[in-house]
């Protein structure tokens, strides 16, 4: 896919290169953004032979953020039992700019599967207000079918049906 840039606002999605993944590390390893996201921050092998993993699948679809001129995290989309679901990680000194709603709107133009699904921790306020202004809306039926879970954290369902 070509690489789309808003100039005017300086965020613009490119292809992940490799140089971004000690950035995405450390992103993930930032323990408030961790506890945001409610996601276990990886080791450093354990990062590495998952985006290793993800780069190697055909399907997957894998973009840095860039902001301002600054690696600013991730977003990705990719198939799981049936849905194409998506996901993103801002690093905490880009949170509350914009830059996510941002990414999020230029993938969605880019992803043109449908529905496209997004999970999110019921604690994760800005990720929630970051879907709704791309036009995600709760999926509460998908949210009544789904197990227990085994964490304990409860997520909210989101889809973008059109």
């Amino acid at each position: 896919m070509a690489e789309v840039r808003d100039a005017a606002r300086g965020v613009y999605l490119r292809a992940v290169e490799d140089r971004d993944l000690d950035v995405f590390f450390a992103h993930q390893a930032d323990p408030e953004a961790a506890e945001m996201a409610a996601f276990p921050a990886r080791g450093k092998d354990q990062f590495t032979a998952h985006w290793a993993k993800i780069r190697a699948e055909g399907t997957n679809v894998l973009r840095t953020i860039v902001a301002y001129g600054a690696v600013a995290g991730n977003i990705v989309s990719w198939e799981q039992d049936g849905q194409r679901l998506l996901g993103y990680w801002v690093g905490r000194e880009h949170w509350g700019r914009g830059i996510a709603t941002q990414a999020l709107a230029q993938l969605v133009g880019q992803v043109t599967a449908r529905p496209l699904y997004a999970h999110v921790a019921v604690h994760n306020v800005g990720s929630v207000r970051v879907l709704e202004k791309c036009g995600f809306r709760r999926d509460r039926a998908q949210e009544a079918k789904a197990p227990a879970p085994d964490d304990g954290i409860e997520e909210l369902i989101f889809v973008l049906d059109a």
